[in-house]
C-alpha cells in the first residue's frame, strides 16, 4: 500500500480511524509505524493527504491532524473491455487496471471464457481488488465496473453508444500494429488537441478472441491491432497496451 484509503464514514472533523484488518496489519507490520508517526491517507472518492497516528490498538488505529492537500490523479480517458479471465488472474488484472487509472472496466463473456468463471466467488470481491489497486496507484476514485454475460447483444446493441473516440481490438494476428495505428491517427488528425489514442480497447482472455468476435467488433468500427510477434499472457498484454496511455 502506498497510501491508506478510508471511506467517508471513518472521518469526523479532523480525526479518522482505521479498522480494516489488512490496513492495520500493514501499518503495524510493513510500515512499523508508531504513535506520533505520519501516514499517507486518502478518502475514497475524495482527496489525498496525511494524518498523525494518535493511538494504536489491535482492533483500531486512531488518526488526528488530518490534512487533505492533493486531488486524486485524473483518470485515463479509456474503457477496457476484458474477456472474463481465469479467477486467479482476475484479481491481478483489476488491481493493475485500477492502479493505471482506467476509467471504466467491462468484464465480458467470450467464446473462450469458461462458463464456470461467472460463478467464481472472485466476482464478489471486485471492490476489494479495486481498493488494493487504488492504494497501489495512490488514487481515491474507483473505476466503474460492469459485467456483460452476452457478447453479441452487447456488441450489436450497446457498443456504438459507448465509443466516444474510436476503439481497438487487441489481436495477435491483426495486420496492423498498434504503433502503425497510432501513426495513422497522428497523420490524419485535424486537431492537435484531439487524442490520437482510442477511448476503448478490447482485450481477450487466454487464447484471445476468435475470428467471429473480431469480425463482429469490426462491423461496429473497432480496429484490430497487434503489439508484436510475441503471444502474451493476458496480464502482460493489458500492461503493455495500457502503458501507451501513461506515455
Amino acid at each position: 500500500m502506498n497510501c491508506i484509503l478510508l471511506p467517508a464514514a471513518n472521518f469526523s472533523n479532523e480525526s479518522a480511524y482505521i479498522n480494516a484488518v489488512a490496513q492495520i496489519e500493514h501499518v503495524n507490520q510493513v510500515l512499523g509505524a508508531k504513535v506520533g508517526d505520519t501516514l499517507k491517507i486518502g478518502q475514497l472518492e475524495g482527496n489525498l493527504g496525511t494524518a498523525i497516528i494518535a493511538d494504536i490498538t489491535p482492533e483500531r488505529i486512531d488518526l488526528c491532524e488530518i490534512s487533505f492537500v492533493t486531488a486524486p490523479p485524473p483518470k485515463l480517458d479509456l474503457t477496457v473491455v476484458l474477456a472474463l479471465p481465469r479467477p486467479k488472474v482476475l484479481r491481478r488484472l483489476i488491481m493493475d487496471m485500477t492502479a493505471l487509472g482506467v476509467r471504466d472496466i467491462i468484464l465480458i463473456n467470450s467464446y473462450r471464457t469458461q462458463k464456470s468463471y461467472w460463478q467464481s466467488p472472485m466476482l464478489s470481491r471486485l471492490d476489494e481488488f479495486v481498493l488494493e489497486g487504488l492504494q497501489q496507484g495512490i488514487d481515491t476514485v474507483a473505476p466503474r465496473i460492469s459485467l456483460q454475460k452476452r457478447f453479441k447483444p452487447f456488441v450489436e446493441d450497446e457498443l456504438a453508444n459507448l465509443i466516444t473516440n474510436r476503439a481497438i481490438v487487441a489481436h495477435p494476428y491483426a495486420e496492423l500494429s498498434f504503433s502503425e495505428y497510432v501513426q495513422q491517427q497522428l497523420e490524419s488528425s485535424e486537431s492537435p488537441q484531439k487524442s490520437i489514442l482510442p477511448s476503448m480497447v478490447f482485450i481477450g482472455a487466454e487464447g484471445g478472441w476468435i475470428d467471429y468476435e473480431v469480425e463482429l467488433l469490426a462491423k461496429q468500427g473497432c480496429q484490430a491491432v497487434h503489439i508484436g510477434a510475441r503471444i502474451l499472457r493476458t496480464e502482460a498484454a493489458v500492461n503493455a497496451i495500457l502503458g501507451q496511455w501513461l506515455l
